[in-house]
This record gives C-alpha cells, sequence and structure tokens, in this order.
C-alpha cells in the first residue's frame, strides 16, 4: 500500500507561517470547513505587524442570528473589506524587501476579485499562497466526501476516505482526540510540532512568529522557504 500523509484543519484568513508548514508537510490536506463558524477566530481575520504593534486584518460576516452556521456557509458582508485590507497590507510593508514581488499577485486577488463566501475567500488566498512557496499538496474539501458522526471517528474515516495512511494533526487536538480510534484503523497518528522555527528579518520592531505568513513573503520573499521546515526550494 502506497504511504499517503493526510491532514485535516478548518481554512483560515491568510494564516501564518505553521499552517502552510503543515500543507507542505503531507500530500492531501482537507479544509475542514464543515465545522460550525466560530467568532473572534482565525476563519475570518488574522495579524501583521506595524509601527503601532500587532494589527488584526478581519473580514466581515454575517452572523447575525447564525449561531450554528458552518465555516463553508458562513457569507462576507460587503466588499469594502478588500480595500482596506490592501490598503493596510500597502502601507505597512511597502518598506519591505519583497513588497513589489509579492504585491504583484497578491493585491489583484484584493482588487480585482470578489467572494461571496468566506470559504472561498480562505481557499483562493490559500492556493495562491501555497503556488508561490511551491507546495504542491492536494488541496480538497470535507464536502468531497462522506462524514460521519463522532470527533475522532469522522477525522479517522475522512483519512481512510483519503487513502491516508498517516493523520498529521495539530497539537491543540490532544484534547479531544481518541488515539484508539486511528489505531483501530490502522492509521499512524503523528502530532505537528509547531516549535522552533528560525527568526528573520522582519519590519517593526520585537519578533513575532504569529503573524500572517504575507509578513514572512513580503520581507524574504523566495527565500521563505528557509524558515519554514517542510518547503522545499
Amino acid at each position: 500500500m502506497e504511504l499517503k500523509k493526510v491532514a485535516i484543519l478548518q481554512s483560515n484568513y491568510i494564516p501564518w507561517k505553521g499552517y502552510f508548514d503543515m500543507i507542505a508537510a503531507v500530500d492531501e490536506f482537507i479544509l475542514y470547513d464543515d465545522m460550525q463558524y466560530t467568532r473572534r477566530d482565525w476563519r475570518n481575520r488574522n495579524q501583521i505587524k506595524t509601527a503601532q504593534g500587532v494589527q488584526w486584518l478581519t473580514v466581515p460576516v454575517l452572523v447575525k442570528g447564525k449561531y450554528h452556521q458552518k465555516i463553508r456557509d458562513t457569507e462576507i458582508d460587503g466588499a469594502d473589506w478588500a480595500a482596506a485590507h490592501w490598503k493596510a497590507l500597502a502601507q505597512n510593508y511597502r518598506r519591505a524587501p519583497c513588497f513589489a514581488e509579492i504585491a504583484g499577485w497578491l493585491e489583484p486577488l484584493y482588487m480585482g476579485e470578489s467572494y461571496s463566501h468566506l470559504s472561498q475567500l480562505n481557499r483562493r488566498f490559500i492556493e495562491a499562497i501555497c503556488n508561490y512557496l511551491g507546495i504542491r499538496t492536494t488541496l480538497t474539501n470535507s464536502w468531497d466526501y462522506t462524514l460521519l458522526d463522532g470527533k475522532t471517528e469522522r477525522l479517522a474515516d475522512l483519512c481512510t476516505q483519503a487513502r491516508g495512511t498517516e493523520y498529521i494533526s495539530g497539537p491543540a487536538a490532544r484534547d479531544y482526540i481518541e488515539e484508539q480510534v486511528f489505531s483501530d484503523m490502522d492509521i499512524k497518528l503523528t502530532w505537528f510540532d509547531y516549535t522552533g522555527f528560525p527568526e528573520y528579518s522582519q519590519l517593526w520592531g520585537e519578533f513575532t512568529h504569529g503573524v500572517s505568513i504575507l509578513d514572512l513573503l513580503f520581507n524574504c520573499g523566495k527565500e521563505s522557504h528557509r524558515y519554514m521546515r517542510n518547503v522545499s526550494p
């Protein structure tokens, strides 16, 4: 049987470098947007560095009365956010060494396209960033598969449907994943390590790891792989 690594995570808006390092570490990455949308989370916002400190960029979404909606059903509220986000990125990163190179493909995603749903937006940006970094991992959606009940059972079964032999999980899932379920289905369970990333030359003061990967791209461009573990040159 051919060995295949699978990871399953909710889509995030312009995620941090660790998210993309996990994508690069597997053969198939399933965007798990059949999960419930959670407010004040990473689904629709992320952080950038500015002269005034870390700043949130938040995509407005329609949540009123939609307490149990799934991420995949979450609609974006209006289109004004896109120009505002690009303006914030341009203002804070225009002095970065690789700003012009990254802006060449990133600005059109903000100013030249429109998005109705959060999942659609997140996937578009994730794909574009993977393409720039040369990450060839297959991206699929959870709704491409049949979904079982049970937190761990569903993940293990998704892995089996994707013909995965190893499941790579984020460390936070240790709180709820039942390891025996994966063992019973003959799937190797590996915990991903988000620590140990080297620092790079960053604008605006003290180094901060947890900001959007756009910070790394603007500062390091094609050398970004040097500051990630699973991305090849």
